[in-house]
């Protein structure tokens, strides 16, 4: 129906022959089934998030022949100190303080939309980008206008046309490590630069929180790093691909539209049917069986939560878009320890943005001459083009 990337076998209505298989040729194991998922996610203690430390082969960013420094990065830790970081700033996603932003998100939504001069837009560039930026930077304390970078950086870091491989040294490959990491030198000095001026002139605000915590400088700068980039990106694909889907779904928009109650199953049903961050990594601390294959300790594993979301052994019609299923099963913001912490954030950003353009706009419906486009990335399904004529 779309043209996705072509890793994404799943969006195409295909299977895999089997839920785990070793690939020979990338010199890892790819896992696609759900409940063999769900077991990685609930096991950290065999199934590390910490890559680097189990294989130390593991492609680690580098550039000029220099590792580019990950202590801090939430997502790349284990526990005990995954378990203190994240208890750091639990508070700042807590229901409370969530609820409190409401005014905030719709009044930044109704301003963007406000912008639009023309009976079109591209929902990404004019909602569904920005926004989540604003709204992340702020709680940070970080300048929103600067998005226009996080979005360069972004591309250099996730828009990996290839699969992931242990073993291939192509030309192609080795400039894929090197821009994921002069990008990523440039996004941790950026913020480094701002936690610096907090040191200074400290703030209300949550980068101020972490340059004053026990942290060191690496871990306060790479862990608001990552807050930026998981509270930006898996929120601006999930608002560009909630959208596409009701104009994929006349039927459901309509519907939706009618009960806006309906609108949280909208959201959830979303995050299965386009998965934003398609595979994560993981690596074995020890031998281990798993979809009736036994994995030997430290290896890698690349873990495709967008094939597992399809997964007809849990959901029944899994290529159907229907929010009357149970899609609050999905396994898009994670599980367990890893379970998303924006996770409410990223919700009642959704719910009020499609409250508003429900209010503002009688139909949503994509161009024909103009149809969506996807970023170019086979680990995410977001889309950087999203044209829509309005009425």
């Amino acid at each position: 129906m779309w043209k996705t990337h072509e890793t994404q076998f799943w969006l195409r209505g295909e299977r895999p022959e089997r839920p785990v298989r070793y690939d020979e040729s990338a010199g890892l194991w790819h896992v696609y089934g759900y409940r063999e998922i769900l077991t990685i996610l609930g096991r950290p203690e065999t199934f590390a998030s910490d890559v680097f430390r189990i294989t130390p082969h593991h492609r680690r960013p580098k550039l000029d022949g220099k590792d580019v420094s990950m202590d801090g990065m939430i997502t790349l830790m284990d526990p005990p100190g995954h378990t203190k970081l994240r208890k750091l700033i639990s508070g700042a996603f807590a229901p409370k303080v969530i609820a409190g932003l409401e005014p905030k998100i719709a009044a930044l939504t109704n301003d963007l939309l406000d912008q639009v001069e023309t009976d079109w837009m591209d929902f990404v560039a004019t909602v569904a980008f920005p926004l989540p930026s604003i709204v992340v930077c702020d709680m940070l304390g970080i300048p929103g206008q600067d998005r226009d970078l996080f979005q360069k950086w972004g591309a250099g870091m996730f828009e990996r046309n290839n699969q992931p491989s242990q073993l291939e040294k192509s030309e192609e490959r080795e400039k894929e490590v090197e821009k994921h990491a002069d990008s990523l030198l440039q996004f941790q000095a950026y913020v480094a630069e701002h936690a610096a001026e907090r040191r200074k002139r400290p703030r209300e605000d949550l980068l101020t929180a972490l340059v004053e915590s026990p942290l060191t400088d690496d871990q306060a700068v790479n862990f608001a790093s990552a807050l930026l980039i998981a509270g930006h990106l898996n929120t601006f694909m999930m608002l560009g691909n909630t959208v596409l889907c009701l104009d994929a779904y006349p039927d459901v928009q309509d519907q939706a539209r009618a009960d806006r109650s309906v609108i949280p199953a909208v959201i959830e049903e979303s995050m299965r049917f386009l998965t934003p961050s398609a595979a994560l990594s993981r690596a074995t601390t020890r031998e281990v069986k798993l979809g009736g294959e036994e994995i030997p300790a430290d290896a890698m594993l690349t873990v495709w939560v967008g094939a597992a979301n399809r997964d007809p052994r849990v959901f029944a019609n899994p290529d159907t878009f229907d929010p009357g299923r149970n899609s609050s099963a999905h396994l898009a913001l994670g599980r367990g320890i890893h379970f998303c912490l924006g996770a409410m954030l990223a919700r009642v950003e959704g719910k009020i943005v499609l409250n508003i353009l429900f209010d503002r706009y009688s139909s949503l419906r994509t161009i024909p001459d103009e149809p969506p486009e996807f970023l170019r990335a086979a680990l995410l399904t977001g889309l950087r083009k999203l044209p829509l004529r309005l009425s």
